[in-house]
């Protein structure tokens, strides 16, 4: 068995004396497994780092095996992340949320949007939105997508600011008014495009929307918790909104996250 393909680097463990396993996000093959002769060889290490693209050839005698991984470098990242909290938090959690996903299961969109993310991960100001719309595809793909299209009551587009904690359906400020305090708030940068997310507290929202989503439907029903990097990232890219408001989204994004 061979097949070749493109991928992001996610996490490395050690296999033997000088072998290491690299887990990688491919395009076509999904989180996807291999062993990396040599990986821990001084000129392989910088190449094994998470965030970094790669090429890639897999090799098995069977497509059950674990197989083994040709490598080579296309776009190094991992040196930029490393340079601020975001990036170092960010790729972490990141790669948590996209262990959630089923191995060798191929998402190639969200493959794009990783890479995407990572090239302004290292950017404070922008990192918080690009991770919180990465965070909702993550959950689109399992399965439990939000619908921020329209009012789950009225079929309204316009004035949407909350969201059902039942349904994960959006709600206008008229129809959900009186029920204000058992709903979620939807902050406006995720439904409007162009409108750029410069306020903590919307960041904030943000994160309590996702993370409510992804408790509910993914990790309380795997009886696991959410990622200490989340938290951790959560923490840095609210601070650093705080100090630095951001510039709205890059074009690319919206194309690739809905």
């Amino acid at each position: 068995m061979e097949w070749r393909d493109e991928g992001i680097i996610l996490g490395l463990r050690r296999h033997g004396e000088t072998s290491a396993i690299a887990e990688v996000m491919t395009r076509a093959h999904g989180r996807h497994l291999g062993i990396v002769r040599g990986g821990r060889s001084r000129r392989m290490q910088p190449v094994l780092q998470a965030g970094n693209s790669v090429d890639l050839v897999w090799r098995a005698r069977l497509d059950e095996h674990l197989g083994q991984y040709q490598v080579e470098l296309t776009q190094s990242r991992a040196g930029r992340l490393m340079e601020s909290a975001t990036g170092v938090h960010g790729v972490q959690a990141m790669a948590a949320l996209l262990r959630l996903l089923p191995e060798r299961d191929a998402h190639p969109r969200l493959h794009d949007a990783f890479a995407i993310i990572l090239d302004s991960l290292d950017e404070p100001a922008k990192a918080g939105a690009l991770y919180v719309r990465f965070e909702l595809a993550v959950l689109e793909d399992l399965g439990f997508g939000l619908d921020l299209s329209e009012c789950a009551a009225t079929g309204a587009r316009a004035d949407l600011t909350f969201v059902s904690p039942k349904s994960g359906r959006a709600v206008s400020t008229e129809a959900g008014g009186p029920w204000s305090d058992k709903l979620l708030t939807l902050p406006e940068f995720l439904t409007n495009r162009e409108r750029a997310c410069v306020d903590p507290a919307d960041l904030a929202d943000a994160f309590k929307l996702t993370g409510y989503f992804l408790n509910r439907h993914v990790f309380e029903a795997r009886g696991i918790e959410a990622s200490v990097s989340r938290e951790s990232f959560c923490a840095v890219a609210l601070r650093a909104l705080s100090d630095n408001p951001a510039a709205a989204l890059p074009e690319p994004m919206k194309a690739a996250i809905p």
